[in-house]
């Protein structure tokens, strides 16, 4: 009771001070907030201070956290504008990205921890990307479109193999359940486009300012009944998390501009001001620095895999890019592409739960996943020529 205690005091306490250390060293090297989470995370964690550990309470938190970080990402993505094609180039991307994955694994975890690795080598990190993308200014260029494609299908498909190929039952059956999931998922963003939304606006927009605060309720009513369905038949429930939010888009399109904003604003103070940073805190908190430490091979892994990372998706990358963008902009684009955490802190976490993954290997994979979230969105964007939208202030709050 009392480590339990003392952790839901530090949590918060290092959540408001990671903002203000990337702040005070942000004159010297601009780091995302979420580098800070991690780190502190680790700091004060059983791996070193002690000061904080795991309990169920936090680590329920954390698992909404991670799924608010998904609903978000699955609010920003409009299918319409991203069109068929460029879909469909992420995703031929993508099998090319899970095939060189399999590859990898099949060197450092042979047997079905090295479906775990590819999973984890074909992911991109779209919620860490879309506040980047947003605050420079890309999201309707042709170069901001590619990135989203790439960042959709780098967290949806990733999220369908884990459902399918790591599920407790046999691959056949994991699918029917996957497609029953799929036909109720369709039939709610179907509900979603056909009914009418002006009284739900207008109970949004009245309680906006009121102690109902009725359309952040709704939200995360709209998470939780989701994810708990997917948790229900067995499947990943970021899954679940990810058609939340867009079917929360498609309810929303219709609204007032000012009113989508403002509950917007809400939904994400929800998200980036509590949950997400408790999700990357406690990732932090339960990341195995000892297995790491312990490990020569794990050691030597971390920059391996982080180079993996950049070939595998930078190469998935191309098959994004359109004939109009420059070396520079397919380098960024590459660089975008690799960064990559939640998905693979959610798969590594499956691997070495179901006994697929040694630790040593999982620590080394979320270990590569913390550096590509510190480097490569930096560099990409600096190559970009955005390099201010990467360091502003605004942005790393929001990461």
């Amino acid at each position: 009771m009392e480590h339990s205690a003392i952790s839901l005091v530090m949590i918060p306490l290092l959540a408001v001070l990671a903002p203000i250390l990337a702040r005070l060293i942000g004159p010297v090297l601009r780091i995302p907030v979420v580098v800070f989470e991690l780190v502190l995370g680790i700091i004060a964690g059983p791996a070193l201070l002690g000061w904080v550990h795991p309990n169920e309470i936090i680590d329920m938190l954390s698992e909404f956290g991670l799924a608010m970080l998904f609903f978000l990402a699955g609010t920003e993505i409009d299918f319409k504008a991203l069109g068929r094609k460029s879909l469909g180039r992420a995703s031929l991307g993508w099998l090319v990205s899970i095939a060189l994955g399999i590859g990898v694994g099949f060197m450092i975890a042979p047997g079905d921890g090295m479906i775990v690795v590819a999973i984890a080598l074909s992911s991109t990190a779209l919620g860490t990307l879309m506040p980047i993308l947003r605050d420079a200014g890309e999201m309707d260029t042709p170069f901001g479109k590619a990135v989203i494609a790439i960042g959709t299908i780098g967290e949806f498909l990733p999220l369908i193999a884990i459902s399918i190929f790591l599920s407790v039952r046999a691959a056949p059956a994991a699918t029917i359940v996957l497609l029953v999931f799929v036909v109720i998922a369709l039939l709610a963003v179907y509900a979603a486009r056909r009914i009418p939304h002006g009284r739900l606006h207008t109970f949004v927009s009245t309680t906006l300012h009121t102690s109902a605060q009725f359309g952040v309720r709704f939200v995360l009513l709209l998470v939780a009944a989701l994810v708990a369905l997917s948790i229900w038949l067995d499947l990943d429930m970021l899954l679940g998390a990810f058609v939340a939010g867009s079917v929360w888009r498609i309810m929303m399109s219709s609204a007032s501009k000012k009113d989508a904003e403002e509950i917007e604003s809400k939904v994400e103070a929800i998200a980036f001001g509590f949950l997400v940073p408790i999700f990357f805190i406690y990732t932090g908190v339960t990341f195995d620095l000892k297995a790491l430490l312990a490990s020569p091979l794990a050691m030597a892994l971390v920059p391996i895999l982080l180079i993996a990372l950049l070939v595998i998706r930078g190469l998935a990358a191309q098959f994004s890019a359109t004939s109009e963008m420059t070396k520079r902009d397919r380098s960024a684009l590459a660089l975008l592409a690799a960064t990559g955490l939640p998905i693979i802190v959610a798969v590594t976490g499956i691997g070495v739960s179901e006994g697929m993954l040694e630790t040593d290997i999982a620590a080394a994979l979320v270990g590569a996943g913390m550096l590509s979230v510190l480097l490569y969105p930096l560099i990409g964007m600096t190559i970009r020529g955005e390099r201010s939208a990467v360091q502003s202030p605004q942005l790393q709050g929001e990461l």
